[in-house]
């Protein structure tokens, strides 16, 4: 059987009645059994009684009732699925959940059918998908390398093709390291825009659920359909309506930030600094300017993951554990875990005041950049050198990743390319809270640019910042830009208007203001600017304006349409058509 499992092309099949899901997941579940004693990937793979419910619940349904209508999806093993096991692959820490995990109720009511629990690293503790009873997971493309962890399995559910997506989860790096070596994208979205009710914590304040998928595209479905404010997770945040599933589109010029080459770690691979060279070329050819970035502030913040006080909110879930039980923890996970009794609330204080400090140097750094690019790991190491090293190695696959959540970024691991022995090979995009969408829209170009056959959105991207056209007194050094300037935006360009617009000087004043109107014929382009500010602003600024002016849609001379100033017809009582002038700040010339 021969279907392809990504989102539409499934959705697709069920439509014109190629396949149904019992025969589907069946199928499924047996090439699943087959690929398990080699891979590992399921602790516990559902078996057929298990599956009927799921699929009962389809029978006689229309498959365009239900989003989600029969999609196969795995989940990593410390979310919880009603019925199952929960392990965190550890025996001894096993329970039964009476409820599924929040996102696993979420998926099934949209139609989604699970196929079972899959293997990780040991209370989430690892990047490399190697400390797990339950067997280490070897790559899905060369076995001699490890899957990544500590979603090991999830991802490899997906590149192996058993599940359409996959759920990880993500505190230092999990749900992008995996995407990474197995040729995927790896959503880890804002902290709290997934709900983690129902997830055995690894640092309960960083947390996040994440996706597995073989597109950007689907990503963004799936977060558009999950992205809900949950009671039963009190880390849970609404989603501002500029981050919903229309925010996913089509990317305008944009601005990314690159690290110093002297912030660059790839640990001795000769084909890293390449590969990554190449991505940033692909964001330069799909209209993205690089900015070069100071990566250290990001990266002692990292260091702070492990070598500060957060390695006790890890203890807090398995230290009564390895107290009582040690050698039902791994040896490693109990050396990681080891010193967290000793951390005082002094240090754990000190360690918070430091990460503040370093969360305001990064935001800043932030500030006029719509992402920003990294590795997403900076070498591949085998799973011998994981076994001769594995704290070094483990630290080394993290070095990009570990930073993330302690900061509140979102992130995405996008696939850029493959390496000479023909390991997967890929970038991250990370950017400011609750702009997933629009990096999804970054890696969903990224992909097509690489020759991923998908249709382009059709709307515009949109991020945290809003784009607002001025013609008048808000111009850069007039009378009005401060209103700009003190809400934090930021002039993108100096441009005209398309060639269908007359300009008023208004009556009254000062301060003193034109009127641009948009007319049918003997109209005229306009010098206007580009500016962008914090969606979160825009709202005072619309109530500020005096009438007769307003804000809607302007179209400026490449065909763009963007918010901006525009005057109501009674406002032009007795104005001034200065249209010839080509601009305010002429007539303002003109009037001296």
């Amino acid at each position: 059987m021969n279907i392809n499992l990504q989102l539409d092309a499934l959705r697709n099949a069920y439509h014109q009645g190629q396949i149904t899901p019992r025969q589907l997941l069946l199928n499924l579940r047996e090439k699943a059994a087959a690929l398990n004693p080699d891979y590992h990937l399921f602790i516990h793979l559902l078996s057929v009684e298990e599956l009927e419910p799921y699929l009962a619940a389809l029978d006689g349904r229309d498959p365009g009732s239900l989003p989600l209508y029969g999609v196969p999806f795995a989940i990593k093993d410390n979310i919880d699925l009603a019925g199952i096991p929960t392990t965190a692959a550890c025996p001894a820490f096993a329970y039964v959940p009476e409820r599924s995990a929040t996102i696993v109720e979420q998926l099934l009511a949209l139609g989604a059918i699970p196929l079972g629990k899959t293997n990780l690293d040991q209370f989430a503790t690892g990047l490399n998908g190697s400390r797990s009873p339950y067997g280490a997971c070897p790559n899905s493309v060369l076995t001699e390398y490890p899957s990544g962890g500590s979603s090991a399995g999830s991802s490899l559910a997906v590149a192996l093709g058993v599940a359409s997506f996959s759920l990880g989860t993500d505190t230092a790096g999990s749900g992008r390291v995996p995407a990474a070596l197995n040729n995927l994208v790896g959503l880890k979205a804002s902290k709290g825009l997934i709900s983690t009710a129902g997830v055995v914590p690894a640092c309960r304040t960083l947390d996040c659920v994440t996706t597995f998928t073989a597109t950007a595209r689907e990503a963004s479905q799936l977060l558009a359909l999950t992205a809900h404010l949950d009671p039963r997770d009190e880390y849970s945040r609404s989603n501002p309506l500029w981050n919903d599933g229309s925010a996913f589109g089509t990317l305008s010029p944009f601005r990314f930030g690159v690290p110093r080459a002297q912030d660059l770690a790839f640990f001795g691979c000769p084909e890293g600094p390449l590969l990554f060279g190449d991505a940033i070329d692909q964001l330069k050819a799909m209209g993205g300017e690089a900015v070069e970035l100071d990566l250290s502030p990001f990266l002692e913040a990292a260091r702070l993951l492990y070598e500060g006080p957060w390695v006790a909110e890890r203890y807090s879930v398995a230290g009564e554990l390895m107290e009582q039980h040690p050698q039902a923890v791994l040896p490693v996970i109990r050396a990681v875990l080891a010193k967290a009794p000793a951390v005082t609330g002094v240090q754990t204080f000190r360690a918070q005041y430091r990460l503040q400090a370093l969360k305001a140097l990064c935001d800043k750094a932030l500030e006029g950049l719509d992402c920003v690019v990294t590795p997403t790991i900076g070498r591949p190491v085998t799973l011998a050198e994981l076994a001769a090293e594995p704290v070094l190695r483990n630290s080394e696959l993290g070095y990009y990743t570990n930073f993330m959540n302690l900061l509140d970024y979102a992130a995405v691991a996008v696939p850029s390319g493959f390496m000479g022995n023909g390991l997967p090979w890929g970038v991250t995009l990370f950017g400011r809270a609750f702009t997933d969408q629009y990096l999804l829209s970054v890696a969903d170009a990224l992909q097509r640019q690489q020759g991923l056959a998908a249709p382009a959105p059709t709307n515009i991207a949109r991020n945290d910042r809003a784009r607002l056209v001025v013609c008048g007194a808000h111009l850069d050094g007039l009378a009005l830009n401060w209103q700009l300037q003190l809400r934090g935006a930021r002039l993108l360009e100096a441009t005209h208007s398309s060639p269908d617009y007359q300009l008023y000087a208004l009556a009254g004043g000062p301060p003193y203001r034109p009127g641009m109107v948009r007319v049918k014929e003997g109209g005229a382009a306009i010098a206007v600017e580009v500016w962008e500010l914090p969606s979160s602003e825009l709202g005072s600024f619309l109530t500020a304006i005096p009438a007769p002016l307003g804000l809607g849609k302007v179209q400026l001379a490449d065909g763009r349409w963007e918010s901006g100033f525009i005057c109501e017809p009674y406002g032009l009582e007795g104005a001034v058509d200065i249209s010839h002038l080509g601009g305010w700040r002429a007539y303002l010339q003109d009037r001296r």
